[in-house]
């Protein structure tokens, strides 16, 4: 995750326009004060309301996943 350090009053200035690019990029700003970190911008993530389907789209299934397979284990022996 990128991360980049800006002074309060530089954040104060541009605070909408640096909001914008955090949703756009995803990446973290590090607000300082006297130099020394106070704050973080980061942006949102949204999470499911139920992990059921979560990951739809992103597993492939290769093969046939649902006959017996024909290798005995050793745990069967």
């Amino acid at each position: 995750m990128q991360r980049e350090t800006i002074k309060a009053s530089e954040f104060k200035a541009r605070c909408l326009q640096l909001m914008d690019e955090v949703k756009k990029t995803g990446k973290e700003i590090i607000i300082t004060k006297n130099g020394k970190p106070v704050s973080k911008l980061v942006p949102v993530r949204k999470r499911p309301k139920s992990l059921y389907g979560a990951h739809k789209g992103e597993i492939k299934v290769k093969g046939d996943i649902i006959s017996p397979i024909d290798t005995e284990w050793e745990v069967m022996t």
